[in-house]
């Protein structure tokens, strides 16, 4: 490999920190300024340049600049500064870059891009996209419901690149076995196929046989190049997301982050809370705020553990309500999802029902004792939705999940004093501490970070061959006891700076479950020592 050729390689390239044999042997005399510097002082000349940013947006575009040409410093610094740099490499900062995608390209940082009116050209795809890599763990979207923006078409690739991130950041997953990869089957968004600018197709969506035989061919091939592959689905149409992962996860180790990974952490602070309270999960009653594919996720996720705990289906689902667009779901709705119907209920079963468009309404209807918001209708918690989950229940769970900021159904700080501090309080954007009446409230993020990496560390140390209901149930239970939930104020969800461990507890305990069900293909049998064996560390080699 030519000296220009290691230098523009970011999984090879150290930069001034080559030392004086290194560049040597490299060929690298001349090529570098003469002085040697150490991972650490990369890390801090960079960290400073990063804070005179003026804002998160160009300081995301200044870490991608180190992104692309130097992963290990990148994945160093990432890894000193969790917490601070989350919001800003991935949500929420990431849905201004995926906006301005296409207008900004700058580097096609390792991706792949499928082109969904050329199937022929899949294996060679992912072929010239891994190069000599053995690729481990695919994030693939087809950008049709992007975080709370919509639909971005082939823009959308920033949101596989981004999760990617995360894995490496906080999970210790080696960047030089993942590969970002977005279908591009078209765009309903028209601004985008009007703009000059714009990289991707500029057709509307292809839906129906076509598209899912696409899909058919890009998981069989995938499959067959990579075999030792874990495949994460991002931010899919919710009927597509939730075919295509029913289709494939009792065939292959897969995974979809909007369907089962907002469901696990939303079920880690549900158990946080009951383990503050005393209650029992069996007990509560579930409006779930927001019928898509994550508010029905999340519900399918919590409804399979109240059965866990004893009750059976049918018993669980009448703890279960949902809100949609229409308003409370009824069973003679036209234009109910599958993943929406098992929650309808009768409409005979109400007297109110035609009052039932309104949230309040509902739930003092129902009697709701968590409260789950995916709407993305910001501000709909109000005070009166509030007062009344607290005439429901002494402690009522909230839960406004969506994101980003300007989305949200309420602030932590309003829930915490429209409740007068008795609400458990998840959020789905970062939120600061709130005071009132002398407690300091941790508010627990709701963010998938907590839990995704982890998973995938943990499936890919075990070599699972599937992702089971079990082992998701394991990895809400390890949330538990990394913050001391006897303090007053006590978070429900563990903070985002523990991530690093909160990973490494996750990734041991589906490990272990992959073990116990007899899933784990691993050659290491002792799965603690497989998860440490496999974390990476960004260092230079």
């Amino acid at each position: 490999m030519k000296a220009h050729e290691i230098l523009n390689n970011p999984f090879l390239n150290k930069g001034t920190a080559f030392t004086m044999e290194e560049r040597e042997k490299l060929g690298l005399i001349g090529l570098l300024p003469p002085h040697v510097q150490t991972i650490e002082e990369q890390a801090a000349q960079t960290y400073a340049q990063m804070e005179k940013k003026e804002n998160d947006l160009e300081k995301r575009l200044f870490l991608m600049q180190i992104f692309n040409t130097n992963r290990t410093l990148f994945y160093y610094l990432f890894s000193k500064h969790l917490a601070e740099f989350n919001p800003i490499v991935y949500d929420p900062t990431v849905s201004l870059t995926i906006e301005g995608y296409s207008d900004l390209f700058v580097d096609p940082q390792y991706a792949a891009y499928l082109d969904i009116n050329h199937p022929e050209n899949i294996e060679k795809t992912l072929k010239n996209a891994a190069g000599d890599r053995e690729i481990r763990l695919i994030v693939v979207t087809d950008a049709e419901a992007i975080l709370g923006i919509g639909d971005w078409g082939t823009n959308g690739v920033d949101i596989s690149v981004g999760k990617l991130m995360v894995y490496s950041g906080a999970a210790g997953i080696d960047p030089a076995c993942v590969l970002p990869l977005v279908i591009d089957a078209g765009t309903n968004r028209e601004e985008l196929r009007n703009n000059p600018n714009y990289l991707g197709n500029r057709h509307e969506r292809v839906n129906g046989d076509r598209y899912y035989a696409f899909i058919d061919q890009f998981v069989e091939t995938v499959e067959r190049l990579f075999p030792k592959l874990y495949l994460h689905w991002e931010d899919f149409g919710r009927e597509n997301a939730a075919n295509i992962l029913e289709k494939y996860r009792t065939k292959i180790p897969t995974f979809n982050d909007d369907i089962q990974g907002t469901g696990i952490v939303t079920l880690g602070g549900v158990f946080g809370a009951m383990a503050i309270s005393g209650q029992k999960l069996r007990d509560q009653v579930y409006l779930c705020f927001g019928g898509g594919t994550a508010g029905a996720g999340i519900a399918s996720r919590v409804h399979r553990e109240m059965v866990r705990e004893g009750l059976s289906e049918e018993e669980a689902y009448q703890r279960f309500f949902m809100v949609d667009k229409q308003g409370l779901l009824f069973d003679d709705m036209g234009d109910l999802t599958p993943q929406q119907k098992p929650f309808a209920k009768k409409r005979s079963d109400f007297p109110n029902a035609d009052k039932l468009t309104d949230l309040a309404e509902v739930v003092r209807t129902v009697k709701a004792t968590i409260l789950v918001g995916t709407s993305t209708q910001p501000n709909t918690f109000t005070k009166e939705v509030v007062e009344a989950m607290c005439q429901n229940t002494a402690r009522p769970c909230i839960f406004p999940l969506s994101n980003p900021t300007e989305l949200a159904e309420a602030t932590a700080e309003d829930l915490i004093t429209w409740s007068d501090g008795k609400a458990f309080v998840a959020t789905g954007i970062p939120a600061d501490p709130v005071s009132f009446k002398g407690i300091e409230y941790i508010i627990g993020q709701a963010n998938n970070a907590l839990i995704y990496p982890g998973l995938g560390l943990g499936m890919l140390a075990s070599e699972a061959s599937l992702l089971t209901d079990e082992m998701i149930a394991a990895a809400a239970d390890s949330l538990s006891g990394i913050t001391d939930i006897t303090k007053p104020g006590a978070p429900v969800l563990p903070p985002f700076k523990y991530v690093g461990e909160v990973s490494i507890k996750v990734a041991e305990a589906v490990a272990k479950k992959a073990k116990e069900q007899g899933l784990a293909r691993a050659k290491e049998q002792d799965m603690e020592k497989a998860v440490r064996d496999l974390k990476w560390y960004p260092e230079y080699k």
